[in-house]
């Protein structure tokens, strides 16, 4: 057990200090006096990936377990152990996963719209095209029977502050031409700029994102009345209405705040809603406006206010899903609030409103942890609660039952077996949805006690928020807890822009896979 992290750190620094993006840093591979690299992952080898989540684990786990991989020269393994800690996709079935799907989700909003003979079309550009359809239907990555779907690709080699707009005006033709005719009885839409954007430090990007928005709005809602479409507008979880954190520093991460709930219905003006609500309470709602009864697994409420309005019906219905568009303080700190957004502010006065909460117990997630898009679009499709995958993790850690988890001890006891490595694709971050450092940390702590000598740690950087997400600072902090395990090195460290990409840019994929499996990256040289 080494202290290569703490090199790691210094030349990550460095190379931050240089302007580069710690989102998207280049990868750093740790190498030894003889210029070779202190570990790379090999045949007889176990691969634990300790990531969370499924979308931006992708590309990468394609890489190392999917036979029909092509996108970039890559090992046919014969022999490598390969593990996930929860399940990434379908098509990954065969591949061991730690915490595995415990059920589908039955009777999910658009099972039940299908199975009524329903036509539905779901838009988003590529950056969340998995949300307004996998997650919204449950985890299921297949179509329902009557549902189509238009994936507009994201910008590309661009940072996206340099295109707040991204995709949003091909998204919105997308829209105008599926409500055309009144085609489509059911049409799902993300925008995703408020997320991405939100993300960035960038202010006067994040007040451009909204007023783009805005305008997509007021060309969609007046197709919509053009085709009495009842219209509902919410949010997956808060960001964008954040700009600075109560340090004053640009907020880049997702809020604990309320998301709002817009709802116009033709012909119905006086429509009211109940005073607050859960995001699971709007897939009972679109129900209720359908006429359609909601079977007993849903077991959130409409937000009509009374029954008669329930028994209001409609025959279309139009769902924007502002993706990280939440409520916050009406001042100079809130980007919407602060955008030209005559559209919005419209809605705002005009339409039924409620406000829902989108984090925490409410969306399956840890008391006070913000929401995230996946846990978001899960609980409105299931319309229920659906606990997600943190809570089965942080109890497995917290009761000691991790050691006991059969895909982990058979990671661990192949490598042994084999004399070969353990090595752990590792999220460093200490909040983030995707994953934290306390996954890795665990699952070495058990290797110690299993006798395992030799352990590696791939890191990959987080979004940087200030000092606790800045990647040197967690390189440094990981160190310190491998040397008290006494077992562990971090050996490459690479920016989530690139390890995770989830818009079918292999090339960004390739720079991580080449960084763990070959070595290829910024050269950092151990010390004596």
């Amino acid at each position: 057990m080494g202290r290569g992290g703490y090199l790691l750190a210094d030349s990550i620094e460095e190379t931050l200090k240089r302007g580069e993006d710690q989102y998207f840093c280049p990868p750093h591979i740790l190498i030894d006096h003889m210029n070779q690299p202190v570990s790379q992952i090999n045949e007889g080898d176990s691969v634990i990936f300790c990531c969370r989540r499924g979308e931006r684990e992708v590309q990468l786990t394609r890489a190392f377990v999917d036979s029909a991989f092509n996108e970039f020269p890559h090992i046919d393994w014969a022999n490598l152990h390969f593990a996930t800690l929860t399940q990434y996709h379908e098509m990954f079935a065969a591949v061991p996963a730690a915490f595995p799907p415990t059920k589908k989700l039955d009777k999910v909003l658009g099972e039940i719209l299908s199975e009524q003979g329903l036509s539905q079309l779901r838009v988003a550009e590529s950056e969340k095209f998995n949300h307004i359809t996998t997650f919204l239907n449950g985890g299921r990555n297949r179509p329902f029977p009557g549902e189509d779907r238009i994936k507009i690709p994201s910008p590309r080699d661009v940072k996206f502050d340099q295109v707040p707009e991204m995709s949003s005006a091909a998204v919105t033709q997308a829209v105008l031409t599926g409500l055309a005719g009144g085609k489509y009885d059911f049409v799902a839409v993300n925008f995703a700029n408020g997320d991405v954007i939100g993300h960035i430090d960038n202010f006067e990007a994040k007040l451009k994102c909204a007023a783009t928005l805005d305008s997509c709005l007021g060309q969609i809602l007046a197709q919509a009345e053009k085709e009495k479409y009842t219209v509902i507008i919410s949010a997956d979880h808060g960001l964008l209405e954040t700009g600075f954190d109560s340090t004053g520093e640009a907020n880049l991460h997702h809020t604990t705040n309320q998301v709002p709930f817009y709802l116009k219905q033709p012909g119905t003006p006086n429509i009211t809603l109940r005073n607050s609500g859960i995001l699971s309470d709007i897939a009972p709602t679109i129900l209720a406006l359908f006429g359609i009864e909601q079977p007993p697994t849903m077991t959130s409420t409409s937000l009509l206010a009374n029954t008669k309005q329930k028994k209001v019906t409609t025959t279309r219905i139009l769902f924007i899903i502002m993706d990280g568009w939440g409520i916050g303080n009406q001042d100079e700190q809130n980007p919407i609030f602060v955008a030209d957004t005559p559209v919005y502010d419209r809605i705002q006065s005009e339409w039924a409103f409620t406000a829902l909460e989108a984090s925490g117990g409410a969306v399956g997630l840890l008391d006070g942890n913000p929401g995230n898009s996946e846990a978001g679009h899960m609980n409105i499709g299931a319309g229920k609660i659906v606990l997600q995958d943190e809570i089965r993790i942080e109890h497995a850690i917290q009761t000691g039952s991790l050691q006991d988890n059969q895909v982990i001890k058979t990671a661990l006891e192949t490598a042994r077996a084999n004399s070969g490595h353990l090595h752990l694709i590792a999220f460093l971050s200490l909040t983030s949805s995707h994953g934290k450092i306390t996954y890795p940390l665990e699952i070495l702590r058990i290797a110690k006690m299993m006798g395992l000598q030799q352990a590696y740690v791939h890191a990959i950087f987080n979004r940087p928020n200030g000092t606790a997400e800045a990647a040197p600072y967690l390189l440094r902090k990981m160190t310190q807890e491998l040397e008290t395990i006494g077992l562990g090195e971090i050996v490459t460290g690479i920016g989530r822009g690139l390890a995770l990409d989830r818009d079918g840019d292999y090339k960004k994929t390739k720079l991580a896979y080449d960084a763990m499996v070959y070595g290829m990256g910024e050269k950092v040289m151990v010390t004596n």
